[in-house]
């Protein structure tokens, strides 16, 4: 998709959107609020932002609503397990989503639904 080498500025902002999903494990809802931040400010200036924001807000609102099933197994016990792989999981495909950033590549998570 992207043929010519990216200027290592748009990876560096690429990588800095998957690594704002960790926010999350600060703030209340950071893993949504520091990717959109970061694509709402870059995403017009260079494509790859946008389809790395874009990926990373569909990955990160499925994983929202996988959590959210996750809680309602819980009460079944099977639920705790899948939570556990669920953070598990996220904290895998971010970093590799990352790591593929800084290389001018796009990532697209697995798991994820297309909502934007």
């Amino acid at each position: 998709m992207y043929n010519s080498p990216l200027p290592k500025q748009e990876r560096d902002m690429g990588m800095l959107v998957h690594l704002a999903t960790f926010a999350g494990y600060l703030i209340p809802f950071g893993n949504l609020l520091g990717p959109l931040i970061v694509w709402l400010m870059k995403r017009e200036d260079s494509a790859f932002v946008d389809a790395c924001g874009r990926n990373t807000l569909n990955f990160q609102i499925s994983m929202l609503i996988y959590y959210a099933i996750a809680i309602v197994l819980a009460f079944v016990l099977i639920g705790f397990f899948l939570i556990g792989l669920l953070v598990l999981l996220n904290v895998i495909f971010t970093i590799v989503a990352a790591i593929k950033a800084s290389e001018g590549k796009v990532f697209k998570y697995q798991l994820a639904i297309g909502f934007l």
